[in-house]
C-alpha cells in the first residue's frame, strides 16, 4: 500500500499498519488485508483494505442502484463503486472493485474532514487494484 497516499487519507503520519496480501488460497488466488490505525488509546481502524473472494457483479449492481458511483475502467474485466458515506461525521467512504469472484475493498472509516474522501478512496483504489486484483483473479468469462 503506498504510504504516503494512506498516511494522507486518515491524517496520522506514521500511522501503526498490519497485514499482508501473501495468503494463498490456491495456486491461482491470493487473498489478504491492510488494516491502517489511528494513534489513540483505543486504536480504531482507520483505513482497511482487502482482497477476498466473495465478488460477484449483481453486487456492483445493487449498490450502483442504491446511488454509488461507478468506477472508471481500472482493471480490463473489472467493474465496482465507490461512495461516501452520509450522516456521519467520521468523514468515511468506500470504493469496491469485482473482478470475476474476487473483491477489493478500500474502506476508510475515519476520513480527513475538509478532504474529498470519496476522490481519496477512488484514488486509493487506481493505484493498488492493477497490481493485487489482477494477481488474483481471471476476469468473468461473460
Amino acid at each position: 500500500m503506498p504510504k504516503k497516499a494512506a498516511e494522507l487519507m486518515v491524517g496520522v503520519q506514521d500511522p501503526p499498519v498490519r497485514g499482508t496480501f501473501e495468503q494463498k488460497l490456491s495456486d491461482d488466488f491470493r487473498i489478504g488485508s491492510c488494516t491502517i490505525y489511528q494513534r489513540d488509546g483505543e486504536r480504531p481502524v482507520a483505513l482497511q483494505i482487502r482482497l477476498t473472494p466473495s465478488g460477484y457483479r449483481g453486487l456492483v449492481k445493487e449498490e450502483l442502484d442504491n446511488g454509488a458511483t461507478p468506477l472508471p475502467q481500472i482493471v480490463p474485466g473489472a467493474e465496482g463503486y465507490y461512495f461516501k458515506a452520509r450522516g456521519t461525521d467520521r468523514n468515511n467512504a468506500y470504493a469496491v472493485l469485482v473482478r470475476g469472484r474476487t473483491l477489493l475493498n478500500v474502506q476508510l472509516e475515519m476520513g480527513v474532514a475538509g478532504r474529498d474522501n470519496a476522490a481519496d478512496v477512488l484514488a486509493m483504489m487506481k493505484l493498488i487494484a492493477p497490481k493485487l486484483i489482477t494477481d488474483a483473479s481471471a476476469p468473468d468469462k461473460d
